[in-house]
């Protein structure tokens, strides 16, 4: 069975992140490409 690490699990505790956090994320997936080229994936960072 799995071990709860939490001392008081019923506590839910909210994340909010920073509006620069989410506008990074966002940008790095809109500039990230994945190019397929036989059973090989490349990654390319289109800055």
């Amino acid at each position: 069975m799995a071990k709860l690490y939490s001392k008081n699990p019923q506590i839910k505790e909210t994340l909010n992140p920073k509006k620069e956090t989410i506008d990074f994320l966002l940008n790095y997936s809109k500039a990230l490409s994945v190019i397929n080229c036989n059973k090989m994936k490349f990654e390319a960072l289109l800055n």
